[in-house]
C-alpha cells in the first residue's frame, strides 16, 4: 500500500475513534508524536508538544469520567457531535503527511469529519435508546464499550491502519443493525399501544 493511501487510512481510522471519545484519540496521537513514534504534518506539530499533551490528558480524563454520570452523559452526546466533527477533521489532517493540500483537506473534512460524526451519531442514538429502555442503568456499560472502542481503534490505527478501518466498518454495520431492530421494536410496541386504546 502506498504511503499516501496509508496516511489517509490512518487519518480516517483515528477520526472514527474520535466519534467514541473526542479527546482520547487526540491524546494517543499527541503521546505518539511527543515520544517520536508518529510524524505529524508540520502545521500540526503543536499536537506533539508537552502543553498539548497536558491539556489533552486533562480533557480526556474529564470526558471519560463525565460519561459515567447519569444525565450528563446524554448532555455530552449533544455537545460531542460537533466536537467530534472538528476533532475528526483535525486528527485526520494532522497525520496526513506528504499529502497534497487539496487531497488532505478533502479527505480530512469529508472522510475524517464525516466518519467521526457518523460514529458519534450512532453511539448517541444507542445511548438514547439505552436511557429509555433501561432508565440509564446500561449507560455505564455503553460508556465503557465506547472507551474501549476509542482506545482499541486509536492504537490499532497506529499499528495497523487497514485493520482499524475494517473494525470501524464492522462496528458501524453492527450499530446500524442494532438500531434498526430497536426502531422496529419501538414501532411495534407503539402500534400495539395505539390498538389497545
Amino acid at each position: 500500500m502506498s504511503d499516501l493511501a496509508l496516511s489517509i487510512i490512518l487519518g480516517i481510522a483515528l477520526a472514527a475513534a474520535t466519534g467514541f471519545r473526542v479527546f482520547l484519540p487526540m491524546l494517543v496521537v499527541s503521546v505518539a508524536a511527543y515520544t517520536g513514534h508518529l510524524q505529524l504534518d508540520t502545521s500540526f506539530a503543536w499536537l506533539g508538544t508537552l502543553s498539548a499533551l497536558t491539556m489533552l490528558s486533562v480533557a480526556a480524563l474529564a470526558e471519560i469520567l463525565a460519561y459515567y454520570i447519569p444525565v450528563i452523559d446524554n448532555l455530552l452526546d449533544t455537545l460531542a457531535t460537533p466536537a467530534a466533527l472538528v476533532a475528526g477533521t483535525v486528527v485526520s489532517a494532522a497525520v496526513m503527511t506528504d499529502v497534497p493540500p487539496m487531497v488532505k483537506w478533502t479527505a480530512a473534512v469529508i472522510a475524517g469529519g464525516g466518519i467521526a460524526g457518523l460514529t458519534q451519531g450512532l453511539t448517541g442514538l444507542l445511548r438514547a435508546h439505552s436511557t429509555v429502555l433501561t432508565g440509564g442503568l446500561a449507560n455505564a456499560v455503553i460508556a465503557t464499550a465506547e472507551l474501549g472502542g476509542a482506545l482499541l481503534i486509536s492504537f490499532l490505527a497506529l499499528a495497523a491502519p487497514a485493520a482499524a478501518i475494517a473494525l470501524v466498518i464492522l462496528f458501524l454495520l453492527l450499530a446500524i443493525r442494532l438500531l434498526r431492530r430497536l426502531f422496529r421494536r419501538a414501532k411495534r410496541s407503539d402500534g400495539a399501544d395505539d390498538r389497545s386504546m
